[in-house]
């Protein structure tokens, strides 16, 4: 599916973007049916050397195709054909679509693609972003101008000119991990121009919002770009919860236009948040108390518990998440001609967490008596990384053949840093009996360590006190890797793409109990081959692997097993990589004078040498998982006035062998997938009622999502239809007044699911209006 249609501006001196498989080509106040009759008029074979494309970048190559309704804004040289022609689903987020749908942060943006879920967060799992793409977690492959991003973070989109999710094993394009896909996220770069976007907004939930995104040239080839943002909100109907935010990235290009360009860009991200705590599920488990007190509820089905929606688990004087990220990169590029480039990219980012947040606990079956343990959950962690990679990529003719490639090499250095903090009442660790986790004393209400279920106060004063755990554990990711990608054009009709990728990952994880260390050589490929019975059409075949290497979230998420010993002494060490494989036949077609875009896929993951607990508690590679599924989208104007992005998806992700230590041994077998859902569906429609005046609605169902489907003891988020509508009125030539309602409905809803404890509820009716100039 391709999402992010062209942006179709009639008046009022705009730009319209139109994009050429990674460069983008600006043109006047027209109408896309316009462009593209003009383009197809012009160059009967869709090649162009306009020289509006200079001040983009680099001199447009001539075997690059303009791929009108796609908007293949993929920066990465590694995707060698495109959109239409390339054997994969990829869906493209648009500025233009961040922007009307108001999607602040990469879970916003992320919900305009259908099978996506987001992971919750815990202790050894940092709060932050965590999608789930085809139901695998991504958080590891997420990329940031073609480079791995691991750190965990809420990355927001201010400095974001697109967001690109490739679905399906992307090893040989991505190295590591990748069974579900890949989250590109493209940066705003400069720009031969002078333009001045600022926007100012306000709403409900003490919402308030500015950005600024400027743009100047101050020579013949270089320009400055600065991209600003504050943000403070708090999340409607969630208590105390609140977000503040601010963002600076600034960037500079020499030689924009002409063979030889460096661009270096910093990037600085800070938060400083009072995070909501979730609700707890009704759980299934019941431990029975022998105080006395009277049981107030039956024995639930796994849902979250029913408590008023305002119901806040946290405490104010206790629960914040401090977190920051800063990012400096330098990319040097070079045109040997109109065929042969080189490009070189380095880069070195770090980002800290301090993190202290309440857990709503329902392990201990406190629930059921009208009780809730505020656990405390924590996270003191720094990641840093440095990577070098370089690109060399271009067309040539080989064998009579003609040959879109891109190789490379990527040399990468990851480390994480991780330590807790203990919370404690009257010098006793808290989580270390019962008296607390049981809510079984009085000390444990009158130090407001535990609460009630329906009548939580979140301005209680605790009286504990917080100390560092002392207990760092420290994980290091080495990587060296070639790559090669090849699109060979065997006839007009007939293509084929190949790539191939080998990795040599070394890993290292230290803490109190020891050093563990292991080392990998993973080789992935994927082939596929395209046929077009139309210009306009393609059909596709593929298949493609990716490996994911113990330790291969470097301490930043939870899509690995530690390194380190668990508890019968079987180490990290021993395990072997994780093995996906994905099978997928699709079809992509431009239509409507190649204003629509209508795609459509079926595919199978297989996973094998899935980690997985023995029945005596070791672990073992015994596991597999297999996930099947289609999807359906279509992007573009479906008249002058109206454009549409939408797409729908089916996935049936299934434990095959899930292991279970002891009696849960087997237990799992054919269960449900966590944070998979079986249908899910996202549409966005805008219409111009007048050349200054669009209106558009959103429309968002998500099926249920475990956080686990055990037969015995099952934590589930129930499924949700949310809508969302959008006014906007451009004014005085330069101005915009844009309104936005989120969850029109004021729905009660989830949006992670975590395996044990609680699930997180959305904000409830959101509504703000916003200020854009734009000059």
């Amino acid at each position: 599916m391709s999402t992010g249609n062209i942006a179709s501006k009639k008046s009022g001196g705009t730009v319209s973007n139109l994009t050429l498989c990674g460069t983008t080509l600006l043109l006047g106040a027209q109408s896309v049916a316009h462009a593209a009759d003009t383009l197809k008029r012009d160059e009967k074979k869709k090649k162009t050397h306009d020289p509006a494309i200079h001040q983009q970048g680099r001199p447009l190559p001539a075997h690059e195709e303009i791929d009108v309704v796609g908007q293949w804004q993929h920066r990465s040289p590694k995707f060698t054909a495109p959109l239409l022609d390339t054997p994969k689903s990829v869906t493209i987020i648009s500025r233009e679509l961040l922007d009307q749908t108001a999607s602040h942060t990469l879970v916003d943006a992320l919900r305009n693609v259908p099978g996506i879920t987001m992971g919750a967060g815990e202790g050894g799992n940092p709060v932050g972003d965590r999608p789930f793409l085809r139901g695998f977690d991504a958080q590891s492959s997420t990329f940031v101008d073609g480079l791995r991003d691991v750190g965990a973070q809420s990355r927001e989109t201010f400095n974001v000119e697109a967001v690109e999710v490739i679905k399906g094993d992307s090893g040989a394009i991505s190295g590591r991990a990748g069974a579900g896909g890949s989250i590109v996220i493209d940066s705003k770069m400069p720009r031969l121009k002078n333009s001045l976007d600022a926007s100012l907004g306000f709403g409900n939930a003490g919402y308030k919002r500015g950005t600024l995104d400027g743009n100047w040239q101050f020579s013949r080839t270089g320009a400055f770009r600065l991209n600003l943002m504050g943000d403070d909100e708090n999340k409607a109907g969630r208590g105390p919860t609140e977000f503040k935010r601010y963002g600076v990235a600034p960037s500079v290009s020499l030689g924009l236009g002409t063979p030889d360009r460096v661009t270096l860009m910093y990037y600085h991200m800070q938060n400083d948040d009072l995070p909501d705590v979730g609700i707890p599920y009704d759980n299934p488990t019941f431990n029975a108390r022998t105080d006395g007190a009277p049981r107030l509820m039956t024995a639930g089905n796994g849902a979250p518990v029913k408590v008023p929606f305002d119901t806040w688990y946290g405490l104010v004087n206790r629960d914040s998440d401090q977190d920051s990220i800063d990012m400096g990169t330098l990319r040097l590029e070079h045109d040997f001609n109109s065929h042969l480039h080189i490009r070189n990219t380095t880069r070195y980012s770090e980002t800290s967490q301090n993190d202290l947040w309440t857990m709503p606990d329902d392990s201990q079956g406190n629930i059921y008596y009208g009780y809730v343990y505020r656990r405390l959950n924590s996270r003191v962690s720094t990641f840093d990384t440095a990577i070098n990679q370089t690109d060399f990529y271009g067309t040539v003719s080989l064998l009579g053949f003609r040959n879109q490639f891109s190789t490379g090499m990527e040399f990468t250095r990851e480390q994480g840093k991780n330590d807790t903090d203990t919370a404690y009442v009257n010098g006793v660790n808290v989580a270390s009996g019962t008296n607390f986790t049981h809510c079984a004393t009085a000390l444990a209400f009158t130090s407001h360590t535990c609460t009630t279920l329906s009548n939580p106060n979140p301005n209680d004063m605790w009286t504990g006190d917080i100390r560092r755990t002392g207990n760092p554990n420290s994980t290091r990711m080495d990587t060296k890797a070639v790559y090669l990608t090849d699109t060979v054009t065997f006839m007009p009709q007939l293509l084929g793409n190949f790539g191939v990728r080998l990795d040599n990952v070394q890993s290292t994880y230290r803490a109190q109990a020891g050093e563990y260390g292991r080392g990998d050589n993973l080789f992935t490929y994927q082939g596929g081959l395209v046929y077009k019975p139309a210009r306009n059409g393609s059909i596709y075949a593929s298949y493609a692997t990716s490996a994911i290497p113990p330790g291969n979230s470097v301490g930043q998420g939870a899509d690995d097993i530690s390194l380190g010993a668990d508890r019968t002494g079987n180490i990290g060490s021993v395990l072997k990589p994780e093995r996906d494989r994905t099978i997928e036949v699709g079809t992509k077609w431009n239509v409507l004078h190649d204003r629509v875009t209508l795609t459509g896929a079926l595919f199978q993951i297989d996973t094998t040498n899935f980690k997985i607990a023995t029945a005596s508690g070791g672990i073992s590679n015994g596991g597999s998982k297999r996930t099947r599924g289609g999807e359906v989208g279509v992007s573009g104007h479906i008249t002058r006035d109206w454009s549409m992005t939408a797409g729908y998806s089916y996935l049936d992700a299934r434990l095959v062998q899930a292991g279970g230590s002891g009696a849960a041994a087997g237990l799992m077998n054919g269960r449900r997938a966590p944070n998979t859902p079986e249908n899910s569906l996202a549409l966005w429609n805008t219409y111009d009622i007048t050349p200054g005046f669009k209106v558009g609605s959103g429309v968002y169902y998500m099926g249920k999502v475990y956080g686990a489907d055990s037969p015995t003891a099952p934590k589930y988020v129930p499924g949700y239809w949310r809508f969302d509508i959008m006014a906007s009125y451009r004014f005085l030539k330069h101005y915009t007044l844009q309104l936005n309602i989120q969850n029109l409905t004021n729905k009660r809803y989830f949006t992670q699911a975590y395996v044990t404890h609680y699930a997180l509820q959305a904000a409830g009716r959101t509504a703000f209006v916003t200020l854009n100039a734009h000059f």
